[in-house]
């Protein structure tokens, strides 16, 4: 098959993407990945940019309405323009035989309708496919149980997507003929790429929706620093990660977490990412290694626990490595997987980030680390399960 793959957002966003693209290529697939500009591609992967640096779109705006608006009429609206036509066009150049997108591409069901291929909605998230079981995972509802009325959260996200409507019809100018097509193709799959040991399959999804298990790469693919490697092997460790959330109080942060983890006696691997994590210079020491980034999945299995944003991507590779949590969510989905992990007994009550102080992590710690047996078993769940490879079964048999 000719596969177009289409993604956007933070790194939790791409590397599913990048792991399915590559295991298809591997089973002799043709394939292409869309995704932004600012992501480093790994050799062997056919992967074209969609006009868009996602490192521009999330920065944190500052919480003032005018600072938000224009951070908005700025950033977000031209970046999601631009990446929407890019998406028609490279799929349109491509001519695949079928369009698997994240939900983010909002301009991927008119491709595939022009082009009369059957295209897969992909959700690292329950934030499409409603259930009243449990509320949509983005949202002021994501952490509570609405019974009933869960349903109803998931007009949220519609919401928001239909406010880039505009931009999704500027973009048929690419389409063959230029115009935008009458109807719209149902998805005729959806692939929810989570695993069911966080998220067990609710009730009411229909039988189009498959529960793959998270997509990951069986190894890590970039080696591990020497400094990095030598660091988690001296001893007992925390693993501190805020991915690509760089807001505010960055060093207020990494104050508490250090502090907590030496409460604990434990060493504190310090993961800034795009600075959502900074060291004071009265932080430092040797039990203290600050680096911008690691391998999670080198890096983590090792840990004696993680304290982490909650996105998609982080969750998934902690409980899959067997290590418990303190989860403290910032925005988007994190509070849902922060709620789902604890849930689940991986990980201690999440901590939103505005009440992150060491008064209140300390104790988040100390139970999170009664939890390291609950969190082993569902870590070998976990490793049992092949995301990438049922994702696969799906797209070959539409």
């Amino acid at each position: 098959m000719r596969m177009m793959l289409l993604t956007a957002g933070s790194r939790g966003d791409i590397e599913p993407f990048l792991a399915l693209a590559r295991h298809a290529a591997a089973q002799g697939h043709e394939v292409r990945l869309g995704l932004p500009e600012d992501v480093d591609v790994p050799t062997g992967v056919d992967a074209v940019g969609l006009d868009v640096d996602f490192r521009r779109v999330l920065e944190a705006p500052g919480r003032t309405p005018w600072a938000i608006g224009r951070h908005l009429g700025r950033e977000v609206r031209p970046g999601m323009r631009r990446m929407l036509a890019a998406a028609v066009r490279e799929t349109v150049s491509f001519a695949p035989d079928v369009v698997v997108h994240h939900p983010l591409i909002l301009s991927a069901p008119m491709a595939a309708h022009a082009l009369g291929v059957p295209r897969v909605l992909v959700e690292l998230a329950p934030v499409a496919t409603p259930s009243a079981e449990f509320p949509a995972a983005g949202g002021p509802t994501a952490t509570r149980d609405l019974g009933r009325h869960n349903r109803a959260t998931y007009a949220v996200p519609r919401a928001a997507a239909r406010l880039f409507d505009a931009d999704v019809a500027r973009a048929a100018t690419h389409l063959p003929g230029g115009r935008r097509p009458g109807g719209r193709t149902a998805s005729r799959a959806t692939l929810m790429a989570v695993s069911p040991e966080l998220l067990p399959r609710p009730r009411d999804w229909p039988a189009r929706v498959h529960l793959t298990g998270s997509w990951h790469d069986p190894a890590p693919s970039t080696p591990v620093d020497a400094v990095v490697a030598e660091f988690v092997r001296g001893g007992p460790y925390l693993v501190a990660s805020f991915g690509s959330m760089a807001a505010g109080g960055a060093q207020a942060r990494a104050r508490t977490i250090v502090t907590c983890a030496r409460a604990h006696g434990l060493r504190v691997l310090l993961l800034t990412g795009w600075g959502g994590l900074v060291l004071p210079d009265d932080c430092r020491g040797p039990d203290v290694l600050t680096v911008p980034a690691a391998p999670f999945d080198a890096v983590i299995p090792g840990a004696a626990l993680a304290v982490h944003h909650g996105g998609a991507g982080t969750a998934h590779t902690v409980a899959r490595a067997g290590v418990p949590a303190v989860v403290v969510p910032v925005t988007a989905d994190q509070p849902f997987w922060g709620a789902q992990l604890h849930r689940r007994g991986v990980a201690a009550a999440p901590i939103p980030v505005r009440r992150l102080t060491a008064a209140v992590l300390a104790p988040a710690i100390a139970d999170a680390l009664t939890r390291r047996e609950r969190a082993a078993a569902v870590g070998r769940a976990m490793r049992r399960e092949d995301g990438v490879q049922a994702a696969l079964d799906v797209l070959t048999a539409l």
